[in-house]
């Protein structure tokens, strides 16, 4: 008996209707989002989303209003090599083996997978611009420095007319720029200084690969010393505006002696309009970073891509500027140890709202990672952060953990390593075993760490619980170092 013409039609309806759900689950896949990591150097939290008054950074304040702020952010060495290779690695310094700026992380762990390498083996676009990785600044501006090939697939160095500038700049050591405090009001435009060169390459890798997954890294050079920009922007700031931090006389007294280890005698014999005009420096590099910031952000946004990138801004560490009679880096006070930190998640539903929850840097990768559904080592020492993206405020009971060591040198061949440990409300460092070589500080009542509770009987419980919390962090350290 023959079929009828019905028959054949409605085969045709139920074939074209077994075919239809594969041909939707091949366009609903989801889509991968990117990842935009922008990295500062040597930024303390003078900035405007962080409630500084004088500091202006619109561009950074504007992406902490599409992500979380997160407050109390903290790294894990406050020394450029050993910080960033902890975070790019997810491991923290006890486990890289980086305690200077002179040491590859892959000479201790040559089969770590790192950040951006991970993002790279699932078929992202993974790259570079500017310092990520170490090296010197200003020395190395141009060059790989300490690279790391296998994390990426296309690397730029940017110089600027700042290295060429460097028989101008004024420094407290004549000569020395790096590790001195430095600065120099610049001639020329934004886009003749090295972030600028580095703003626009990014904003270029940006536009090509804008129809691929891609892991874009931006390390900005400033505000690391020597503390440049064009002088419009030393002109935001009047030095008769600028306050100076309030050092009690009896300030070396109130911490042990290591507690300051990071001083270097020129700073000490700085006056006060030299300190003022410092700081002047700092924040017009700060404000002229910021400026960088802004023009990768809006190219993000010309391109249409904000609504699927993830975008990061951190520093690698904090920094001093006249707190506690210290300038710069390596010590473990709050203002070395604490970092700004955004990330945006387009999707989060924590965006806009700050988190006082403590978080570290190591943080990152397995938050990433977990964003965009990249496979993460099991090996990382750090924590996703989503829960807090969606919930700010959510359980969060991990502190933060800092280190750095003093000597090993010539003329101090015993290492000592001191460790910090931050919780919401208390700091606890010891340097040694002694109770003399320990600090307490109640940051709710002293954010500025001036009375050390250590040796006060009332607080012995808190000492004994947040001493035994460090040890456990330090477990697998050099023995040695514990001593």
């Amino acid at each position: 008996m023959p079929r009828s013409p019905f028959w054949k039609l409605a085969s045709l309806l139920v074939l074209a209707a077994t075919c239809l759900p594969v041909r939707h689950a091949a366009t609903a896949a989801p889509e991968r989002l990117n990842v935009l990591y922008l990295v500062s150097d040597d930024l303390a939290n003078r900035l405007g989303c962080y409630g500084d008054s004088l500091a202006r950074s619109p561009n950074i304040d504007r992406l902490a209003r599409r992500g979380v702020r997160f407050d109390r952010a903290y790294c894990q060495y406050p020394l450029c090599n050993p910080s960033r290779a902890s975070f790019l690695t997810g491991l923290r310094p006890d486990h890289t083996g980086v305690l200077e700026n002179a040491t590859h992380f892959r000479q201790v762990v040559p089969n770590a997978v790192t950040l951006p390498q991970a993002f790279r083996r699932q078929g992202y676009f993974a790259a570079r611009v500017g310092k990520l990785y170490h090296y010197g600044v200003p020395n190395q501006i141009g060059t790989d420095g300490l690279d790391d090939p296998p994390s990426w697939e296309k690397v730029v160095n940017p110089r600027g007319r700042d290295k060429d500038d460097e028989g101008k700049i004024f420094s407290l050591v004549p000569g020395q720029f790096g590790g001195t405090v430095s600065w120099l009001s610049a001639d020329g435009t934004d886009e003749e200084q090295t972030d600028g060169v580095g703003a626009a390459e990014a904003v270029r890798l940006l536009e090509q690969n804008r129809d691929r997954p891609f892991f874009l890294a931006v390390g900005f050079y400033r505000p690391h010393t020597p503390y440049v920009a064009p002088k419009k922007y030393f002109d935001m700031y009047p030095t008769d505006r600028i306050t100076l931090p309030d050092v009690p006389a009896d300030e070396r007294t109130r911490a042990p002696a290591l507690a300051f280890g990071s001083a270097k005698p020129e700073q000490g014999r700085m006056t006060d309009a030299q300190r003022r005009e410092a700081i002047q420096a700092y924040l017009a590099s700060t404000t002229f970073m910021d400026a960088q910031v802004g023009k990768v952000l809006d190219a993000l946004d010309r391109l249409k891509l904000a609504d699927r990138t993830v975008v990061v801004f951190h520093s690698d560490h904090g920094y001093h500027l006249g707190e506690h009679g210290l300038w710069q880096k390596m010590s473990l006070w709050e203002n070395s140890a604490r970092v700004p930190m955004i990330v945006a998640d387009p999707r989060a539903k924590g965006k806009g709202r700050a988190s006082g929850r403590t978080v570290e840097l190591i943080d990152l990768y397995p938050t990433l990672a977990d964003l965009c559904g990249v496979p993460a080592p099991a090996n990382l020492d750090g924590k996703s952060l989503r829960p807090l993206l969606r919930d700010p405020r959510a359980k969060w009971d991990r502190p933060a953990h800092t280190q750095v060591a003093r000597g090993g040198g010539r003329n101090a061949p015993r290492r000592i390593m001191g460790r910090t440990l931050r919780t919401e409300r208390w700091r606890y460092t010891q340097w040694g075993d002694a109770p003399q070589d320990a600090q307490l500080y109640d940051m709710e009542k002293d954010p500025q760490e001036l009375q050390n509770l250590a040796g006060d009987p009332r607080r012995g419980e808190t000492v004994e619980q947040l001493r035994r919390l460090l040890r456990e962090s330090a477990a697998n350290a050099d023995p040695e170092e514990l001593r």
